[in-house]
């Protein structure tokens, strides 16, 4: 497990390894420097991460977090990375598990694609294509990339997704959770509250393109509601529509 710091192994003490004091100051006075200027450039994470990983693992295995008279890596981390201590770990995990991608690629690629090939280089082992990885690292905008990856490690297709934030008064909750409780009850109760709530947009779009005899917006509105059904209910409209034609 990254960041695990015990000096204990099945009940008997572990000997810690013998602090190179002028190594440890070296390297602290590294990721000092990166940290701060991390802290004026916002960028800092796409041009020095690999090597910011790369003394961070070495801090650990060196055990140079003593030298600061602290406890543990753990507590290390806290101090240089008080928002959250995730980042150092995600920054060692590019390092860890990425070896095979020469450095200057790395850097080229970035931070958050480094982040998301770390996610396929663990769950593939041995069998991780890196040369295939990098090229669409680097060829893919951040956002398909990403996308990439999720299908390949769910075997999934998944679409981007977005949070939408919007006021509502208190008095309008009632109304608004009852309509998506019952398209729930009517798409079936495993559909997201997104999802219920685009087909009650759909119902009302189709409704109200039809009175502003708008055909084309109509059939988008109708495409969406149908493509959604369950197939025996898809096959039942197509029926009806044909005898209604």
């Amino acid at each position: 497990m990254i960041g695990l710091t015990t000096l204990t192994t099945n009940g008997r003490p572990l000997v810690a390894p013998k602090l190179n004091r002028r190594r440890a100051l070296f390297v602290l006075a590294k990721i000092d420097e990166i940290l701060g200027w991390e802290r004026a450039i916002d960028r800092e994470r796409d041009t020095r991460f690999v090597e910011l990983g790369r003394y961070l693992c070495e801090v650990r295995s060196g055990q140079y977090w003593r030298l600061d008279n602290l406890k543990s890596f753990d507590e290390f981390l806290e101090k240089r990375f008080p928002e959250s201590r995730r980042k150092g770990y995600y920054l060692m995990a590019i390092h860890e598990h990425l070896p095979r991608i020469p450095k200057p690629d790395l850097k080229q690629v970035g931070w958050s694609k480094a982040t998301e090939l770390v996610k396929v280089a663990r769950r593939d082992g041995q069998d991780f294509d890196c040369a295939t990885w990098l090229h669409r690292a680097q060829q893919l905008p951040k956002e398909e990339f990403k996308h990439a990856v999720e299908k390949h490690l769910t075997g999934k297709e998944t679409e981007p997704w977005e949070i939408l934030y919007f006021k509502v008064y208190k008095s309008q909750l009632a109304v608004i959770e009852q309509a998506l409780e019952t398209a729930a009850l009517m798409l079936g109760t495993d559909k997201s509250r997104g999802y219920c709530l685009e087909m009650i947009c759909a119902d009302f779009l189709a409704g109200a393109n039809l009175e502003n005899n708008n055909p084309r917006a109509l059939l988008f509105s109708l495409n969406r509601l149908i493509e959604f059904l369950p197939r025996a209910q898809k096959v039942e409209f197509l029926e009806q529509l044909r005898a209604a034609s």
